[in-house]
């Protein structure tokens, strides 16, 4: 027969009990918050899902900029004439006109979204020499064509199927399969206008005689591409959700959208409370993440940390934003997705000869904000290793695109041979609102009352 004996009987300490129990009255930074013996009281439960429904509208924002991100792209594309048949491009060179998140005036740039939905498997034609990433309708990242991409920069054909896509697959291509029907592609052709030019997309059933290939020029146009930070959000978010299979949600980000009313296949109706508790979050959301961008107190942004303001936006040189044991690191997801658009792992990890690097600041050497009213110097070293070019580009923080101001290209750059460099080899770069005499190829304008 086993042994029975009673248990010992340790009690129920005072601190153990008030660890386990609330307070008739509960001060929090939502407001007090008021009991009878653990039951919540009216205005309790009432604070208590206004509250449960603005921390879920915030989280909604700061895990979904990468989708609201892409839409308004699109959105903003569609509205110039752009649409998955044609190709965008900035020549010669983008300027400050249109809204587009951390633009350079140095790329050539090219821009469209798939429609796989609308045109079934659609065929890509990449120049040589370019530097081209396809990230889908949630910002992840695809593919790179061109020079980090499978055809090592000497051009190609690329397949994109949509998915769940089966029919059979005919060879000469590199075959891509995105998670979503829509996918933005970026472009850049090293080899500038021309060079761009010769990019093609037309659907695989007209292969055998492609369209004549349309392009639109929205160098100088003036257009939003940035998502909003209002309410609106929310809708963009919904517009993604709805279009794209349901399978793309993984169980967390359902539910989280669920939470508050983001569901495939259902209509966004919130009511008034809901609509004001969501235009709060995002506002909120807002400011969250631009303390995130420009002031992290992760020391991983930091370049030099304890003696220099720069920082990078790739902190784990992860172009899925993973830790080195796999952790997502939300936070970077964030700000990346809030200043910048397009994932790819030769932006991230940057190999020679493939990648490019990237560095931004806020702060003058004082980590006071800078100010567009003052002046201020920046010394670039000799001897940058750039094979291609370096650039400094001044961006408007409320709209994280390049600053508008008289000049439509607010960049001093290694391409454009105005820039002076001093006896010694280094090259100071300027900023204020009026030029330096001698040095006006060395200088960005800046706008007094804005940073």
């Amino acid at each position: 027969m086993p042994r029975v004996s009673d248990g010992a009987a340790p009690g129920t300490s005072a601190e153990t009990l008030a660890s386990i129990s609330v307070p008739d009255r509960l001060e929090t930074v939502f407001g007090a918050i008021d009991f009878f013996d653990g039951l919540p009281l009216p205005d309790t439960v009432t604070r208590g899902y206004d509250t449960l429904d603005l921390l879920r509208g915030i989280e909604v924002f700061l895990d979904c900029v990468p989708g609201a991100s892409m839409v308004a792209m699109r959105r903003g594309l569609r509205e110039v004439g752009i649409d998955s048949h044609t190709i965008g491009f900035a020549a010669p060179r983008c300027s400050s006109a249109p809204r587009v998140l951390t633009a350079n005036t140095e790329t050539t740039y090219g821009m469209t979204f798939l429609a796989l939905d609308q045109d079934g498997p659609t065929v890509i034609e990449v120049p040589g020499d370019s530097l081209c990433v396809v990230n889908d309708m949630w910002q992840r990242y695809v593919i790179d064509m061109g020079i980090a991409g499978p055809d090592r920069g000497k051009g190609g054909k690329y397949l994109f199927l949509p998915p769940g896509h089966e029919g059979d697959v005919p060879d000469g291509y590199h075959v891509v399969r995105p998670a979503t029907y829509g996918s933005w592609v970026l472009l850049r052709a090293l080899g500038g206008e021309q060079s761009l030019l010769t990019a093609r997309i037309y659907p695989l059933s007209a292969a055998a005689d492609p369209p004549e290939q349309r392009f639109v020029n929205w160098a100088e146009a003036d257009f939003n591409t940035v998502h909003a930070n209002d309410f609106s959000f929310y809708e963009e978010i919904d517009t993604l959700v709805q279009q794209e299979p349901p399978e793309v949600l993984d169980p967390e980000r359902a539910g989280l959208l669920a939470a508050i009313g983001i569901v495939p296949g259902r209509p966004f109706r919130p009511d008034d409370r809901m609509r004001s508790i969501l235009d709060t979050a995002a506002r909120t959301a807002s400011g969250i993440v631009r303390s995130l961008a420009f002031k992290p107190r992760d020391p991983s942004f930091y370049l030099y940390p304890g003696r220099s303001s720069w920082k990078t936006p790739w902190p784990s040189h992860s172009h899925a934003f993973l830790s080195p044991e796999g952790a997502r690191l939300l936070d970077a997801r964030a700000v990346f997705h809030y200043v910048g658009a397009g994932t790819s792992p030769a932006m991230a990890a940057a190999p020679v000869g493939a990648g490019s690097q990237y560095a931004y600041t806020a702060e003058d050497s004082t980590g006071a904000w800078l100010d567009g009213a003052r002046h201020y110097t920046l010394t670039l070293p000799r001897g940058i290793p750039a094979r291609n070019f370096w650039a400094v580009n001044v961006y408007d923080p409320q709209t994280r695109s390049l600053l508008r101001t008289d000049d439509p290209y607010p960049s001093v750059n290694s391409l454009s041979g105005a820039v002076r460099p001093e006896d010694d080899g280094d090259t100071i770069v300027h900023f204020g609102p009026t030029a330096p005499e001698g040095r006006e190829g060395n200088w960005v304008r800046t706008v007094p009352g804005k940073g």
